[in-house]
């Protein structure tokens, strides 16, 4: 079975930091699709270890991305 999830990737130093928010599973690489391949593989790895438990008990099931507009200064 196949699923969605949202991946946040974003600059750090010289590599990437990639985030799941749904499950608060990151990882990191050297490039965006290194940190992004890294996330699935840690998210995978989560599913095949993880009780049913501790998955409910992580899992946001609404994330909403979106920008806000504020004044700097």
């Amino acid at each position: 079975m196949q699923k969605r999830f949202t991946a946040i990737i974003e600059r750090e130093g010289d590599g990437y930091v990639s985030l799941c928010p749904e499950l608060d599973i990151a990882s990191q690489g050297g490039s965006i699709e290194e940190a992004r391949d890294n996330l699935r593989e840690a998210l995978e790895l989560f599913f095949q270890t993880a009780s049913p438990a501790e998955i409910k008990q992580r899992f946001h099931e609404e994330v909403f991305v979106t920008r806000v507009e504020v004044a700097v200064g």
